[in-house]
């Protein structure tokens, strides 16, 4: 989609009630996201955390909000619980860099319309923010990796022992260091 149409079509993808509430605790990622929405027509909000969210989506909950699952004080889907509280017609999507289908579904029965990993960009978010119910996604182009579905499995696992690397690595069947070694590493693409 070109800047053109993007622009052109803007109010009627949008509706009368364009603002934005965007939660997410990797501050140039937030800025970045912010300007790239704002020019998409997009009134946008910014919360850097949990409760700075829940504050500023109780004081004018957002019609559309795009809400990290991991935030430094806490889980992004209490934010979105709180958003749902006040306005059950808010469009929510998550973000996360963190991607699983226990979370994806949580997220879903809490009312996000979508879910996407990071990193996503400004054109990913605006497509699942203005896709209108019944439309379906597009297959994404190159899926994900065998060592990233590995990765992100053992992130689960991880998450689902409460962050204990011996319990995970018990769980898993693998070395405590070597679990320690890859969850120091980056995901792998």
């Amino acid at each position: 989609m070109t800047a053109e149409k993007i622009d052109a079509n803007t109010p009627d993808l949008l509706g009368p009630d364009a603002s934005l509430l965007i939660v997410d605790d990797d501050a140039p990622f937030l800025r970045r996201l912010a300007r790239a929405m704002e020019s998409r027509g997009f009134q946008v909000d910014m919360a850097e955390s949990v409760a700075e969210g829940i504050a500023k989506s109780k004081a004018r909950p957002p019609k559309y909000a795009v809400v990290d699952l991991r935030l430094g004080d806490g889980n992004g889907l209490d934010v979105i619980e709180a958003i749902r509280q006040r306005r059950e017609d808010t469009r929510v999507i998550v973000l996360t860099g963190y991607g699983n289908i226990a979370t994806a579904v949580t997220a879903v029965k809490l009312g996000a319309v979508d879910y996407l990993s990071k990193p996503a960009d400004a054109d990913d978010v605006f497509a699942a923010l203005t896709q209108r119910p019944g439309e379906k996604a597009d297959v994404p182009e190159n899926p994900m990796s065998a060592d990233r579905v590995r990765w992100e499995h053992i992130q689960r696992v991880y998450e689902m022992c409460e962050r204990n690397v011996s319990e995970t690595a018990r769980r898993l069947n693998m070395h405590r260091r070597t679990l320690q070694r890859i969850l120091a590493k980056r995901a792998p693409k």
